[in-house]
This record gives structure tokens, sequence and C-alpha cells, in this order.
């Protein structure tokens, strides 16, 4: 399964207390405060990992608590720091405050790091209080507790080419031909109701990451359908592959389509309209009319389709070329 949303709540260790203690020895009855400090309580750390790819198992877990700080010692001891609480995330995963709402920040890259719960501080031993007019200090201070806070995770996938348009575009088809990844393929809408992520390889040691994501429909921009759960992950890709159905079968004519999906994506965010697209014809496959459909999604594009046919294996090579290539550029 995968989820590419969560809320968990964090708790910081507390800091251990500092002691208050004086020095005894067999020929010092009455020596100085010797008390120590406690240790600091441990944080909560976010770190963004490439092998973590889903909010999934941090779903499963509301809570996430990391161990308190040890008390101080005698003879000056300061006592044992808590150990950092390490949660491992996508990278791409957007941490927010839960109750204020604001983006603590966006873990981009690998080994990004987020503080999201800081440790108390442990508490000062006697051995701090001693001045000259006070000798025998019987004082010392308690550690600070941690910091506890919700947060909301939400992950928006990195992949070079994303693919979009309407449900049965024919999109799922495409991701199970050209790379090894395994998404649910069916003749209605909204099969995949999960992102998908495949490696092309093109040869020579290149490759393509890329990503089928929920079919849009009309009203996605506002949330209908898959909506927003779509179009955030849509943000991270760098080219967009459009697809759309031209055969005779095709629910919704061709020309219409790509007017459907390019509006839901200059509602939503104009800068992701302004994405370098590649417009994809799919389902060639010699069906009655389809040059003149074909003819027509150019022209209400103004793009020049590339055909390709995933179940004939046709035309795949010189768009994954054309992909990669617009990947470069960008």
């Amino acid at each position: 399964m995968f989820r590419d949303e969560a809320k968990i709540e964090v708790s910081a260790g507390k800091g251990g207390d500092g002691l208050v203690s004086f020095r005894r020895e067999k020929y010092i009855p009455r020596g100085g405060p010797d008390g120590g400090d406690g240790g600091h309580g441990g944080s909560v750390v976010m770190v963004a990992r490439e092998e973590e790819s889903s909010l999934l198992r941090l779903a499963r877990q509301y809570r996430h608590t990391a161990p308190k700080g040890r008390p101080g010692g005698t003879q000056c001891c300061s006592g044992r720091s808590g150990e950092d609480t390490l949660i491992a995330v996508p990278v791409g995963t957007l941490v927010f405050d839960a109750g204020r709402g604001n983006l603590l920040r966006d873990l981009a890259k690998p080994g990004a790091r987020l503080v999201v719960a800081q440790g108390g501080r442990g508490g000062r031993g006697n051995v701090h209080f001693k001045t000259s007019v006070q000798q025998v200090p019987r004082k010392a201070t308690q550690g600070q507790p941690g910091e506890t806070r919700e947060v909301r995770l939400e992950l928006k996938i990195f992949a070079d080419a994303g693919l979009v348009g309407l449900p049965n575009a024919g999109k799922s088809t495409f991701l199970r031909v050209v790379t090894a990844a395994q998404p649910k393929v069916a003749d209605y809408p909204f099969t995949t109701l999960d992102p998908q992520v495949g490696i092309a390889d093109l040869g020579s040691g290149d490759s393509l990451c890329i990503a089928d994501l929920p079919g849009l429909i009309e009203g996605a921009a506002e949330g209908q359908g898959l909506g927003h759960r779509f179009l955030k992950h849509v943000e991270r890709c760098r080219v967009l592959l459009h697809l759309v159905d031209v055969s005779e079968s095709a629910e919704t004519d061709p020309a219409q389509a790509f007017e459907v999906i390019s509006t839901e994506l200059i509602e939503f965010s104009p800068e992701l309209a302004a994405k370098p697209r590649i417009l994809v014809a799919t389902k060639c496959e010699g069906s009655p009319g389809e040059e003149e459909r074909i003819a027509a999604l150019e022209a209400r594009a103004g793009l020049a389709a590339v055909r390709i046919s995933s179940l004939r294996h046709e035309g795949l090579v010189p768009l994954l070329g054309a992909a990669r290539k617009c990947v470069q550029e960008a």
C-alpha cells in the first residue's frame, strides 16, 4: 500500500535533573559541592532517505518519543544525554506544523534533516551555585521538558516525467510496458488510486524515472475526484507526458480531453501548466477516423502528437528519447 499523507505526534525527551551532592572522603568530611549536571533530552529528527517510498509506516504509528536525559552524578559527573530518535521519511516529504499549518521544511534532498522536537536541556548541579558567600549550596535545577508537537507530513513524488491524462488514457499500460512497475490495469476510471513510479532503461546506462499518477477529471483543481492528491505530485516532475486516447472507443473526444486536462493544470498552478509537455496520442492501432481525430487534437493543442501503441509496443522508443531530451533541457 501507498500513503502520501500522515499525521504524527512527536515528543522530545526531558532533560535530566541536576544533583545536590557534596564531596565526602575519608580525610575530607566536609568537602565542597560536587553535584553534576543532568543530561540533555533526546530530540526527534526527521531524515530524508532514498530507500523510503511511502508514508504508510508512519501513518500506522502516531506517537514518536525520544528518551530522557539521565540525572547528574556525584564527583561533578554529568548524566548521559538521551539519544536522538531518527524518523526516516521519503525524499520529497514536506513537514508542516499541524497546529499552525506552516511549512517547517521541504526535505527535498537525500540526507536532509529537520529537528521537529528539541530535547530539553539538562538541569545544573549544585557545583554551579558555589560562591564566596555560599560555600555549601543546596540548590540544583530540574531538567527542562522536551518539545511536543503534532506534525503533518505530505509527500510529493520526484520523477523525470509525469503521466497526465483523463482516466483510461492508457497511462498505466504505458508504464507497465516501458518499466518494471506493475500498476493495476483495467478499463474503468480510477484504476490507479495511488502514484506508481517506474524506471525506463534507455540503454547506455541512461534511464528515465516516470510517475503514473491518478487520472484527472473536470473540476480536479477544486478537489473533485482525486483532485489535489494528483496535482501535488505533478509539481515535482520536470516534464509532462500528456496522454490522450485517440481510439474509436475513447469516451471523450481527444481534442476535448486535451482541453480538460490543460484547464485543470492552469487553474491549479500556472507554473505547473508551463512545464515542458509532450503530447502523446495513445492506442494508435488503426481504428477508423484515427488520423482525423489526431489532426483535430494537434490543431487544438498546437503541438505535434507522438503516436504510440503500448499494446503493440509501437512508438515507445521515440517517445522515451524525446522525453529524455526534454528532461535534459529542463
